[in-house]
């Protein structure tokens, strides 16, 4: 039988296929139209997407390990492979940034000839536009509904091909105006937004794979409190990605209860925090008899 966690990386693996066609048609469409034109703002714009489509395949490798069960090696599942290649597109955009500030530059230095702007050169841009818009929308949609940090990160490289296109398209109303110098101007300013969007995928990343603590303590023991018998909890620690918490507690309960009561009592706490907290994937409570600090 399929286990949700299954079904829901096999839904993942459906989304990134998806943009990975769209992805590989856009950045088609660019290539045609700059080679044709001779814009080399399309032309960088058509590679640019060519990395949405290399991103999406190191989502698709990272989703197929990230979707194995627990093993002796990996005893809390390998979930994490998925952040660790949310990594990667991190990667992808500041690789996609320095080409964007290294074109602005050249630009800047050795000037470029005009490139022969057409209504087809705009409806291409425009076109693409539209459809890296519809793929931010459907993957940051997806992303939230199935819990994936590679899915909100693809988004958000998706959502850097906004902007890059938004560049080019005033570059080339710049080339018919007569001022080309818009051009590297506009790409500086893209190249910054770009960088600001992965720093923001490596400080989330790094959050989860450094063990920052995922769920308030306050929140934690507030629950664990609520449980009829617990006396206090402390030493409440969290961990993980959002959908796969794992969480640690220690709980006082009446020194002259049974060791069968105080399990009774372990369980419930587990599960009143999986009730109320969405994602927690493993809760350890260690029991203590009151008055004694273990």
């Amino acid at each position: 039988m399929r286990s949700a966690a299954t079904d829901n990386m096999g839904r993942v693996r459906a989304v990134l296929l998806l943009t990975l066609g769209l992805n590989l048609l856009v950045s088609c469409a660019k290539l045609v139209a700059g080679y044709m034109s001779g814009s080399i703002g399309m032309v960088a714009d058509g590679f640019h997407s060519f990395f949405d489509a290399s991103s999406n395949v190191i989502g698709l490798a990272g989703i197929h390990i990230a979707g194995m069960p627990p093993d002796e090696s990996h005893p809390y599942g390998h979930k994490k492979y998925e952040t660790f290649a949310a990594v990667g597109v991190a990667l992808l955009l500041f690789l996609t940034c320095f080409e964007l500030l290294q074109r602005a530059y050249g630009q800047f230095v050795n000037g470029v000839e005009p490139a022969n702007v057409t209504a087809v050169s705009f409806a291409v841009m425009l076109g693409s536009m539209a459809m890296n818009i519809f793929v931010t929308l459907y993957e940051t949609k997806k992303g939230r509904e199935y819990g994936s940090d590679f899915l909100l990160a693809d988004a958000g490289h998706t959502r850097s091909d906004i902007l890059a296109s938004g560049s080019v398209i005033v570059s080339l109303a710049a080339v018919r105006l007569g001022y080309p110098v818009a051009d590297p101007i506009a790409a500086l300013v893209i190249g910054v937004l770009i960088a600001r969007v992965g720093f923001g995928i490596i400080k989330n990343s790094s959050d989860i794979l450094c063990d920052t603590a995922r769920i308030r303590s306050e929140e934690i023991m507030g629950i664990c409190l609520s449980v009829p018998g617990v006396r206090n909890c402390h030493h409440v620690r969290s961990r993980g990605r959002d959908d796969a918490v794992c969480i640690d507690l220690r709980v006082h309960v009446d020194a002259e209860i049974t060791a069968g009561e105080a399990h009774d009592i372990s369980h419930q706490v587990e599960d009143r925090i999986r009730a109320r907290i969405p994602g927690v994937y493993d809760v350890i409570v260690h029991i203590e008899p009151e008055g004694k600090d273990g």
